[in-house]
């Protein structure tokens, strides 16, 4: 519908449950197996470590020798440059020569937090220390960055200054803040965050044990702060989740109804048995989710959850499936709204080990997100599709408040 300008769009303004998306997505393009004697196996290309550098397609950055255990960086196009977030080193790059005056920033984990991270048992080298794991351009002079802070996470601002000339790379040490969710505990731990609008959304952990796992969105502008998060108290939320990646995706051509997609793998337990296996899945929430007024306050309202098919056709008739999500990667198209996904999933048989690139279209999984829903009776039921009456507005509805303040669904 068309809103009036001087309206105000507005998402997840009522208090709405989550439901799971039913309809399951299924395009493969490409297996990939790891045992067997198949060319499958075979690299189209194959170099080694010598033969990489001998090609000149490749420039080895010396400020590595450190043994540093990068974990993330970020790309600045526009002032052609490189940022590299390593074990309790920042580092600033230059496109044009890696190695020729790059910058660096020492920012170690607090003493009392390494020696407290030590009687927790943790090794003092691999985990005891702050391994940068969020890079995010927070606006034109800053980027946000977080580290584990051996296992007390913790995020700040670095200063690159006004200019493309300058040559500002300084960490602001007095608005240091913590990283609870922003962060993962571990540097081993899978993680996905994005930033947009100044507003940071991050799939991580929530404890030390790295057992409760959420998906939040935190930071803003100054006058409109809105934290919200997934439910940990309800397993159909999020159940252990292992985030992947996370994209902001435009859904029409007006902006306000953008939505954040992000993917990850959980464990699933289906009817009365305890046995639970892994699944892939792919989540969106409206991007511009301000919680619920009454329920779900600061508590997502329109989170919704798929399941991500990987599978082939096997001789006998059985499917074989790549059930765990290891790696995900958006294809831009010349219609921003419609990227190509491409995910890389491996086996969780012991029988057979595998792995297989399949590819979906932003088409299909719409389609999911608006299609027939699933439900169990109680726990020791399974999810079966559900027949009865879709409440209004349909969960996952992105709401427009107008200037008169009402309500009304965006379709």
């Amino acid at each position: 519908m068309n809103a009036k300008k001087d309206q105000r769009e507005k998402c997840g303004s009522q208090d709405l449950h989550p439901l799971h998306a039913f309809v399951m997505l299924s395009m493969i393009v490409v297996l990939l197996p790891v045992i067997g004697t198949s060319k499958q196996n075979i690299p189209r290309l194959k170099l080694s470590y010598k033969d990489l550098l001998l090609s000149n397609s490749c420039i080895p950055f010396l400020g590595s020798s450190e043994g540093l255990d990068f974990q993330t960086l970020l790309l600045d196009e526009e002032r052609g440059r490189l940022l590299l977030g390593a074990k309790d080193h920042i580092f600033l790059l230059s496109l044009v020569d890696l190695n020729k005056n790059f910058k660096k920033i020492y920012w170690p984990a607090a003493k009392e937090r390494m020696e407290l991270c030590k009687l927790a048992g943790k090794d003092p080298y691999t985990e005891c220390a702050n391994f940068i794991r969020v890079l995010q351009s927070y606006n034109r002079t800053h980027v946000y960055v977080c580290g584990t802070g051996a296992f007390h996470p913790i995020c700040g601002y670095i200063d690159l200054g006004t200019h493309k000339e300058d040559l500002m790379f300084k960490l602001d040490t007095h608005n240091l803040e913590s990283g609870r969710l922003k962060c993962p505990f571990d540097p081993q731990q899978p993680f996905a965050s994005v930033m947009t609008d100044e507003y940071l959304y991050a799939g991580t952990a929530s404890d030390f044990l790295g057992k409760d796992t959420a998906f939040t969105r935190s930071l803003g502008p100054s006058h409109d702060h809105h934290y919200i998060r997934t439910d940990i108290s309800e397993h159909y939320w999020l159940s252990g989740a292992k985030f992947i990646g996370t994209f902001p995706i435009p859904d029409t051509y007006n902006q306000d109804d953008d939505k954040i997609y992000f993917f990850f793998r959980e464990s699933s337990q289906e009817g009365s048995t305890s046995d639970k296996t892994i699944l892939s899945r792919v989540g969106r929430v409206c991007k511009n989710d301000v919680g619920g007024q009454r329920s779900l306050i600061n508590k997502w309202t329109t989170f919704l959850k798929a399941r991500l098919i990987c599978s082939i056709p096997g001789n006998d008739g059985a499917d074989t499936h790549f059930d765990e999500l290891q790696d995900v990667f958006l294809l831009p198209t010349k219609d921003e709204r419609n990227p190509v996904v491409y995910g890389v999933f491996t086996t969780t048989s012991s029988i057979f080990k595998g792995s297989a690139v399949c590819v979906y279209s932003m088409a299909d999984i719409r389609a999911v997100f608006n299609g027939p829903y699933a439900h169990k009776e109680s726990a020791d039921h399974r999810w079966v599709q559900y027949d009865g009456r879709i409440p209004y507005p349909r969960p996952g509805t992105t709401w427009i408040i107008t200037h008169d303040k009402r309500q009304l669904p965006f379709n």
